[in-house]
């Protein structure tokens, strides 16, 4: 008698796992799903617009853009852009095999520049400038009123996670056709340390004034260059001016990053730029 409720025992147990086996998943997966529907949950991500990026020296950086602008149609003063016969255009859109300029429509990230940040954080830097003689002293301050701000990104193709991000800021149509005297006209602004990359300045001294090997200097040790050798272009028709002297620093990949510190005589118009 035992032996037989036993063996029922044993096959009501075998039913059950049978039964379990089969309905149980589905049972599971429903209720589950009951849980889970028609529920919000708040989780923090990490935004894959914000990307990635490499940390990179101040070489680096300033190698990847100067590459970037190169790789562009670079708007600079009307007197230069007349040289060149571009009217002044800037053709953002011809992008080279390896590097590209774009504009970067994504919100700053971590401890980049805001819209609301950069006019003060331009301004930071133009005195900076002043105080280490590289700007003169009367050159007035940006503000959002005067001036348009637009963010870049300067990639490395190749490999997109070496970036640079940048601001730009151009004095607006409206106060060029009027006051251009002490003003900045077009400035590259590194949109994570604030520091100046390039600039076009109106000015009132004339290139006699200008002392562009202390410059170079001043404007090296402001971003942590390293030292500044003279350059000796191999084309002497690249620039528009006779006023001008050329440096390189030590960029990568045993390359070098070309700066030009120069002067347009006439419109008093001061500039250092690192695209040729």
């Amino acid at each position: 008698m035992h032996k037989i409720k036993y063996n029922v025992c044993v096959v009501l147990l075998a039913a059950v796992m049978v039964v379990l086996a089969v309905w149980g998943p589905e049972a599971l997966a429903k209720y589950q799903d009951r849980y889970i529907l028609n529920r919000l949950e708040a989780r923090t991500v990490e935004g894959e617009s914000e990307g990635y990026r490499y940390t990179l020296n101040n070489n680096e950086k300033l190698y990847i853009l100067s590459k970037c602008l190169n790789s562009q149609s670079l708007p600079g003063s009307e007197q230069n852009n007349m040289a060149r016969g571009d009217g002044g255009g800037a053709g953002y859109q011809d992008l080279t095999e390896s590097y590209a300029f774009v504009v970067n429509h994504r919100d700053p990230v971590a401890q980049e520049i805001t819209d609301e940040e950069i006019y003060e954080s331009c301004n930071q830097g133009i005195r900076e400038l002043m105080d280490l003689g590289i700007l003169p002293d009367t050159v007035k301050e940006t503000s959002a009123s005067d001036y348009t701000a637009v963010r870049y990104s300067a990639i490395f193709v190749p490999e997109p996670r070496n970036n640079v991000p940048v601001w730009k800021l151009s004095l607006s149509a409206g106060i060029q056709n009027a006051d251009r005297q002490n003003r900045l006209l077009d400035v590259y602004i590194d949109a994570d340390t604030g520091k100046i990359y390039e600039f076009y300045v109106r000015t009132q001294l004339t290139w006699e004034n200008i002392d562009p090997d202390a410059m170079i200097r001043a404007w090296g040790d402001y971003l942590g260059l390293g030292e500044a050798k003279a350059y000796e272009s191999l084309n002497p028709l690249e620039e528009t001016t006779p006023y001008y002297c050329k440096y390189s620093f030590e960029g990568m990949e045993n390359d070098i990053t070309v700066v030009t510190i120069g002067f347009y005589e006439g419109i008093n118009e001061l500039f250092l730029k690192i695209s040729r």
